[in-house]
């Protein structure tokens, strides 16, 4: 049962640790990085952007959907 705990203490620190400490430092470190992505890889697909979503702290790089439909992401810098 001590093992089970300390399996599962270790699994959670090691998953928060990756996701508090693997982002971006700032907004504007994560704002680069979408426009910089949005440059290069606007060859290979048409109707690119990057938008800063204020309730989750990242920026998006998305691709414009036509006809009504939702835009979908391509990547997201989180900082």
């Amino acid at each position: 049962m001590k093992i089970v705990v300390a399996f599962l203490s270790l699994t959670i620190f090691i998953f928060g640790y990756l996701y508090f400490f693997t982002g971006y430092k700032s907004a504007f470190e994560a704002d680069q990085q979408c426009h910089y992505e949005l440059r290069i890889k606007s060859d290979e697909l048409d109707g690119l952007g990057c938008d800063h979503d204020l309730e989750t702290n990242q920026w998006l790089l998305y691709r414009q959907a036509s006809n009504g439909q939702p835009s979908q992401i391509v990547e997201r810098y989180r900082y």
